[in-house]
């Protein structure tokens, strides 16, 4: 059985029993710090099972895109040297929310895999947590399953998603192999053998566990399933191996082509084979190879291919070209990966054409290095240089030394560069409490969409210091939860409202607002009178600001359309930061965007102001949304039920948006690019403003230009031409200068000569040069070099604080004294360093007062080169 043809299977069998088929979520967890990536099926059900997000259904199935490579859940020094392990991987999931429970969800699991996919019940193995007798009562009194083949185990069978979060006993299915395969039951002492493979596993969510270890009832018990679909497919396919299974067989043959190895079960194939997918799925989800974070994960899976493929002899750049096979594989199941294999193509490529600038250089390097050493560790000493001075990264120096049986002195690197290997690991570093939301029932009613101005009521008061309070004096800051608000909570980038909330005496300055656990939380200070929980309020947004941030925030959807239109479709928003001042946007794209690129945008967005087209917002489906041609922003986490905004003319920007907008377009008045530059690889941003800010903007450019024109006597339609011509006479200057200083320096060389001094039969010649700079310089020591025939000199000139020397040394000397050694020997005493060959050296200095003394000790530096 194939394994789409599995996967398919599986979704059908649980919709046909009321189960909604969600689609694959990203990659990227939204909302969740304390996750790298979505590493299980159940992940973008974290809240629902919390009771925070309430969703149309209770039962759901899934196929998750999975990704297991930083942080706690790390296979990749694993992968391609075990059977089973990944970084990426497919889960099958199907999900209850307070809806069925054990009963049920053992039936299902046991039905499907017995009669749908047809495996033997003799060969299924069951485990169950050691308290579980529940579960265990269900497997043996009515599913039937043999006592004997009941395993109870204990910390292996209860799950929980991270430190914090969801968690409760679980229970497994293990498909028996047959005696012919090496291994023991779930339990025993031989159960890492290969005969007894877990392919199910059933987690019955019943605890929330919090910062404190401490286990909470969940509002409602859950069940959250996982079926690997590769484990599955090796069971269904009677192989061993995962790699051996229809998923991998095209992508390893296609890696074999590309580096002309054949053997496909050798590991450094299945490392490329596995590493393809996580790299494709990765980018489509928006994450770019940097050296931080995500990024940094990405950036050090595609390198780990590339070293197995040279590894293997594959030369140029191949990697890259495996998109089109893990297109072909699964491309079907998963659209987006199909739409943006160019965009994968593209990324991979550049990263792979960077890197080689780094790997055969480091590799000889490193080879050098384990040829000569004496023991089983490397050094963290040469660890570091090979990574600070080479640039050849510290993950791939552990896997070459793994591969030769040698250990790396990790604690001699982590001394040697503590900030780049807490970089390498900022896997570890994402984290957070989960419950640090406030213990609230309900959500605050958002009314802010068509009033700037509200009656409410106090639900909660949380001081300075995070405890709730039931009042709030004057002079005392702190955090206002009301049950219906006006102010928009920071969101999407757009910043939160401010204003102030006035009532019965109280006057409380909202200084941000923000969102949590479906709350409005308005934070500021209470400058006036007591608040207390119940009292009513009038909460008043403040109406400037909350108008400038939405002329930024109406721009920016039309900056992001004017992008696609002249940069690609590969363009996806990679942040955004909206406020009262400015717009801030962040995108992908590989290379500055050139002025006549910003300049086309320009003129887009403001075309589409002008239009004054009106601006209209739709609340629909998800699917309705998508069917429309509406675009998701920045990896957002959306409901089902969507706020589409559509704004220009001829529906010019159609996305899904939470935020605060304009009416029509013309309210955004005048954009204007004022910054482009890059924020990491492949990631541009753009800075702009509107309004008000635009206009203030070009007045102050405007003050500019008359400032210059009054200097260059030249009104300002004048300036450029004024300019070109002032800078032309600034050039003929310059020339005409360095041809005096030139004729100046080659008159004063004949008496330069008189201050040759001979040292143990060598003409020698120290001295000091001035009003020449380095240029100059050069010119005079090869023209006093060819007088001298034969001999040593160092000239050297001190101009605006910094020093200038060169050293040359005749032909028939190179043997004896070198010019690097000699150049070095007197840069170190002006505060510099320098090099070159052995007939001729360049240094610089940064003390000039030491320039006489230094000079003066060339002497004795060529006695004692020649004694």
């Amino acid at each position: 059985m194939k394994s789409a043809a599995i996967r398919q299977a599986f979704l059908n069998y649980f919709e046909e029993r009321g189960h909604t088929i969600v689609p694959s979520a990203s990659l990227v967890p939204e909302n969740d710090p304390t996750l790298l990536f979505t590493n299980a099926g159940m992940v973008p059900f974290k809240d629902v099972f919390l009771g925070r997000d309430p969703r149309p259904y209770v039962r759901a199935t899934s196929a998750q895109r999975c990704v297991r490579a930083g942080g706690k859940h790390n296979d990749l020094d694993n992968v391609g040297y075990t059977a089973r392990h990944h970084t990426f991987f497919e889960m099958m999931g199907n999900f209850s929310f307070g809806d069925y429970f054990k009963p049920d969800a053992i039936r299902f699991a046991w039905t499907f895999i017995t009669e749908v996919l047809g495996l033997p019940k003799e060969r299924l193995w069951v485990t169950v947590h050691h308290s579980d007798e529940e579960a265990a009562t269900i497997w043996v009194d009515e599913i039937g399953v043999d006592p004997a083949r009941v395993s109870r185990l204990d910390e292996d069978n209860f799950w929980q998603m991270g430190d914090t979060g969801p968690c409760g006993p679980c229970s497994e299915i293990f498909y028996d192999h047959g005696p012919e395969v090496w291994g023991g039951p779930p339990g025993s002492p031989e159960e890492d053998g290969d005969r007894y493979i877990e392919v199910w596993n059933l987690v019955f969510m019943q605890f929330d566990r919090d910062a404190n270890g401490e286990l909470h009832p969940l509002p409602k018990p859950s069940i959250d399933t996982g079926m690997g679909l590769e484990r599955m497919a090796a069971v269904m396919q009677g192989v061993h191996s995962n790699y051996e299974i229809d998923l991998f067989q095209a992508l390893l043959a296609a890696a074999a082509e590309l580096t002309g190895h054949a053997d496909t079960t050798t590991p450094s194939l299945r490392v490329i084979a596995d590493h393809i997918r996580s790299c494709a799925f990765l980018i489509v989800d928006g994450v770019l190879p940097s050296n931080e974070g995500r990024g940094y994960v990405l950036r050090r899976i595609i390198r780990r291919a590339i070293r197995h493929g040279h590894k293997l002899g594959a030369s140029g750049t191949f990697f890259h070209k495996l998109v089109a096979a893990l297109d072909a594989e699964m491309g079907d199941a998963y659209p987006e990966l199909r739409q943006a294999r160019e965009q994968i193509e593209r990324v991979l490529l550049k990263e792979e054409e960077q890197f080689a600038r780094t790997l055969d250089h480091g590799m000889g390097l490193l080879e050098a290095a384990l040829a000569s050493l004496d023991g089983e560790v490397l050094s963290g000493e040469t660890v570091f240089k090979l990574y600070d001075t080479y640039g050849f990264p510290y993950d791939l120096t552990a896997d070459v030394c793994r591969e030769r049986g040698v250990t790396l002195d990790e604690a001699g690197f982590e001394r040697e560069l503590e900030a780049q290997r807490q970089r390498a690991r900022a896997a570890s570093q994402f984290g957070g409490d989960y419950e640090a939301a406030l213990n609230l029932e309900g959500s605050t009613e958002f009314t802010g969409y068509d009033r700037l101005e509200d009656h409410s009521r106090v639900t909660a008061i949380v001081d300075a210091e995070g405890n709730e309070r039931v009042t709030l004096e004057a002079g005392q800051k702190g955090v206002v939860v009301l049950d219906r608000t006006p102010f928009y909570a920071e969101s999407g980038g757009q910043v939160g409202d401010t204003g102030y909330l006035r009532g019965d005496g109280a006057r409380f300055q909202v200084t941000d607002t923000r969102k949590q656990s479906g709350h409005h939380l308005h934070e500021g200070v209470l400058l006036e009178g007591e608040l207390s929980v119940g009292q009513t309020l009038t909460p008043q947004v403040d109406a400037s600001l909350r108008q400038a941030t939405m002329r930024n925030h109406s721009a920016t959807h039309l900056l992001h359309e004017a992008l696609r239109r002249t940069l690609g479709d590969h363009v996806q928003q990679k942040g955004s930061l909206v406020s009262a001042e400015r717009l801030r946007f962040d995108f992908s794209h590989f290379e500055p965007v050139t002025p006549n690129q910003l300049a086309e945008i320009t003129r887009i967005v403001n075309a589409e102001i002008l239009a004054n087209a009106p601006t209209h917002t739709e609340q629909m489906t998800l699917d309705q949304a998508k069917a429309k041609g509406a675009q998701a922003l920045f990896e957002a986490k959306y409901a089902d039920s969507v706020r589409v905004l559509t704004i220009g003319s001829d529906d010019f920007s159609i996305e899904l948006c939470g935020g605060t907008h304009v009416a029509r377009t013309g309210d955004i008045g005048p954009f204007h690019i004022v910054a482009e530059s890059g924020t990491a690889a492949g990631v541009r941003r753009i800075e702009a403003v509107t309004g008000h800010q635009a206009l203030a903007w070009f007045a102050a450019q405007e003050r500019e230009l008359n400032a210059v024109g009054a200097r260059l006597k030249a009104r300002p339609e004048q300036v450029v031409e004024r300019l070109d011509s002032v800078l032309e006479r600034q050039r003929t200057l310059e020339k005409e200068l360095e041809r005096l200083k030139a004729k100046l320096a080659s008159a004063a060389g004949n008496e330069l000569l008189d201050a040759v001094r001979d040292v143990a039969g060598v003409r020698v010649l120290a001295t000091r040069i001035e009003g020449v700079g380095g240029k100059e310089l050069r010119g005079l020591h090869d023209q006093l070099k060819q007088k001298l025939g034969s001999g040593v000199l160092v000239l050297g000139a001190a101009q605006e604080g910094k020093v200038s020397l060169i050293a040359g040394v005749t032909d028939d000397l190179t043997g004896r004294l070198k010019a690097g050694e000699l150049v070095n020997h007197v840069a170190a005493q002006v505060g510099g360093k320098g090099g070159g060959r052995a007939d001729m050296a360049q240094a610089g200095g940064s003390d000039p007062s030491q320039l006489p003394q230094a000079l003066d000790s060339v002497h004795a530096w060529v006695a004692d080169q020649l004694g």
